[in-house]
């Protein structure tokens, strides 16, 4: 009885390992967009982006929102993510 225990929990573990490593690259999509994805100046970037292609507004992101130069570098990636594919699906219709 015991070994028959012992089995099924080693069989539980490795499936639960490898569901675990076989869904770490799932999140992400091919732009490294999830890499980016808890980041909060690329996600204001990322809203302000489509808020402003949504009004039909300029490409100008305000990079002084953000103190260091690396959330200022991000937010502009978000931001122009953002307005291009929201300008992009705007044009279409």
């Amino acid at each position: 009885m015991t070994r028959l225990m012992t089995y099924t929990a080693v069989i539980v573990l490795a499936a639960t390992a490898a569901l675990g490593l076989g869904n770490r690259g799932a999140n992400s999509n091919a732009n490294g967009e999830g890499t980016f994805a808890s980041d909060g100046a690329f996600r204001d970037g990322l809203y302000l982006g489509q808020l402003a292609a949504t009004s039909g507004r300029a490409m100008h992101p305000a990079i002084g929102r953000w103190s260091t130069e690396q959330d200022r570098a991000k937010f502009a990636l978000g931001y122009s993510r953002g307005y291009e594919r929201t300008s992009a699906v705007v044009a279409t219709r």
